[in-house]
């Protein structure tokens, strides 16, 4: 019993200096979590201050690449309209146009846009504008488009912009 009275008493007198040492070992790390609480803030503040900034650089440059690759197209159409001038060859006027638009349509759709085809298509709010309702040739071509005014276009499968058409009804 006496060994376990004398390791009460230790026990006490570690309890009693670790006590003190408690409260300044509080005090230190209320101090240490306020300083990794004010790093903390500081460092999500600068985050969202960086992460802002490059969205409004990204938005200001979105386009930037499409316009790159653009400007080839732009480059043809000024040599097109300078050679035009002068020419007389009607045909080769045409075929180079039909050239340039080639060129301008397939850079659009290496960037994901589709034309869409509506005409002959059973008409759909999702996809077509009806400009103008007309009366159907025939039985079958009721609430199809008959015609097709203004094309519409998909983005990577997203519509950006309605086919405007004529259905027949």
């Amino acid at each position: 019993m006496e060994k376990e009275e004398g390791t009460e008493n230790v026990q006490d007198e570690v309890s009693n200096q670790e006590g003190g040492s408690k409260e300044m070992s509080l005090e230190e790390q209320v101090a240490e979590f306020q300083d990794k609480y004010m790093r903390l803030y500081a460092e999500f503040d600068n985050y969202r201050r960086r992460t802002n900034k490059e969205k409004v650089e990204l938005i200001s440059s979105a386009g930037e690449g499409i316009l790159k690759d653009l400007l080839p197209v732009m480059d043809d159409f000024e040599r097109a309209i300078k050679n035009n001038e002068n020419a007389e060859d009607i045909v080769s006027v045409k075929e180079g146009f039909h050239l340039i638009f080639n060129k301008f349509r397939n850079i659009l759709e290496s960037k994901g846009l589709k034309p869409m085809n509506s005409k002959g298509e059973i008409f759909d709010s999702e996809l077509h504008e009806a400009i103008a309702n007309v009366p159907a040739p025939s039985e079958s071509e009721k609430g199809k488009n008959l015609d097709e005014v203004e094309k519409g276009y998909y983005l990577n499968e997203k519509v950006i912009r309605y086919a405007k058409v004529v259905v027949g009804q």
